[in-house]
């Protein structure tokens, strides 16, 4: 049985939003209510529901790029509240996120050398030429070429900006990956094939995945288990093929429902 690597308990995430016809008067709405998940070791873990459902604030509580109200985040045993400085900065090299957008999730003015380059300066890994010799073998790695390491962004297409992404996330050897929305702002083809990379990185690289989608057609072919997201709240969780084929909430059958040509689904990834 594979472990935990990484879990919350009980997390719960406020927002105050502006109400009323000139935006004076402000309502709370809970992003996450009472949010708990556990992602084993080597697996991936889907998060899934429509926009607004708490996905993205569950992924940057987890990685702690946002403070939760309340609850815990562990990751391989330790408590990341209990951490701070540079103790947490340390341990941020071993949870990376691959963003939605390959087009806004990359600076303009570097290179992709650099780019992919960067956590690796920040952590102090290595020397000069260390660095970039890893830069190099992991955007051949990626799909990419050493030449590419001297263009910049914006002379790429988007499922190449897409590897780049996952290159400077996986540089820094991380063991979880949040991976948030990774192909929706793609086209169906390339989806596969990014789907496919994650899939043959995982297992080389050993990670675990938190896989965050709205689209329950790529998820079937990424996960191992599911949760499902409602206005903040896991409405239902469990292994991928029990999901698909007895789900017990009508949420989740819904969205089953909405899947376009479910009865194709399967030749997303082959």
């Amino acid at each position: 049985m594979s472990e935990i690597i990484l879990s919350a308990n009980g997390l719960t995430k406020t927002y105050k939003q502006r109400t009323g016809r000139f935006g004076f008067g402000t309502k709370l709405v809970k992003a996450l209510d009472d949010v708990s998940i556990e992602l084993k070791t080597g697996k991936t873990l889907a998060v899934v529901g429509e926009s607004g459902s708490g996905k993205s604030t569950l992924a940057r509580c987890l990685l702690q790029l946002l403070p939760a109200d309340r609850g815990e985040v562990f990751f391989q045993g330790n408590n990341l509240a209990n951490i701070s400085g540079q103790a947490l900065r340390d341990l941020r090299r071993y949870l990376q996120m691959v963003f939605q957008d390959p087009f806004a999730s990359l600076n303009p003015r570097m290179k992709v050398g650099e780019i992919v380059g960067e956590g690796l300066l920040i952590h102090r890994l290595g020397n000069a030429e260390e660095r970039r010799g890893k830069v190099l073998r992991m955007l051949e790695r990626v799909g990419l070429s050493t030449a590419d390491m001297d263009k910049y962004p914006h002379e790429f297409s988007g499922g190449q900006r897409q590897r780049v992404g996952i290159a400077r996330a996986l540089v820094l050897e991380p063991k979880v990956v949040v991976c948030d929305e990774p192909v929706s702002a793609l086209d169906v083809s390339i989806q596969a094939q990014i789907l496919l990379l994650l899939k043959e990185l995982q297992q080389e690289m050993e990670l675990s995945y938190v896989f965050i989608s709205h689209d329950l057609r790529v998820v079937r072919h990424v996960a191992d288990d599911v949760v499902v997201m409602h206005q903040g709240r896991i409405v239902e969780q469990g292994g991928v093929e029990a999901l698909y084929s007895t789900p017990r909430e009508e949420y989740t059958q819904n969205l089953l429902k909405a899947i376009p040509g479910r009865a194709k689904q399967h030749s997303l990834v082959t």
